[in-house]
């Protein structure tokens, strides 16, 4: 299953996430989610949700689940995939979160993005939304830097 996001892991690869905007530009480049091998592999993860292989644990809003660690056959990046159509838990980036985002019903945005690559640089924070339908997240953590916090 791995293989099936090393496209994402090799588009992510080397990308400075201190510019977010910037950043999504180099992904769109280098994996365009509008491209024929992007519609292939949404088509592929909507099928590894629908045989529960991705995305198992928890409950809508946020089902959720860990497909691998970071380490060297992941470039260095921890991949969760996240089924979601409301609010997660607040965390933080130490070293930035790339997202990956597939739309699955309605006209979904994630924190008002719409499908396609989602950035955040180092340091940041947010309680992860998903409005206006379902969406199907990779998340990409480089070193698999994550801290949930609690809501104050």
């Amino acid at each position: 299953m791995l293989d099936s996001f090393l496209p994402l892991l090799k588009a992510a690869q080397g990308l400075d996430l201190a510019a977010p905007a910037a950043a999504r530009a180099e992904l769109v480049k280098r994996f365009d989610p509008a491209g024929k091998a992007a519609q292939a592999l949404n088509a592929e993860l909507k099928a590894l949700l629908e045989a529960g292989k991705v995305a198992e644990r928890g409950a809508l809003p946020v089902k959720y689940g860990r497909v691998a660690k970071s380490g060297a056959p992941t470039l260095d990046f921890s991949i969760d995939v996240v089924h979601m159509n409301g609010a997660g838990p607040l965390h933080r980036h130490p070293n930035g979160e790339v997202n990956y985002c597939v739309a699955l019903e309605g006209k979904p945005s994630f924190d008002g993005q719409p499908p396609g690559w989602v950035v955040f640089p180092p340091a940041s924070q947010h309680v992860p939304t998903v409005a206006g339908g379902t969406m199907l997240i990779v998340y990409l953590l480089p070193q698999g830097a994550i801290e949930f916090l609690a809501k104050s």
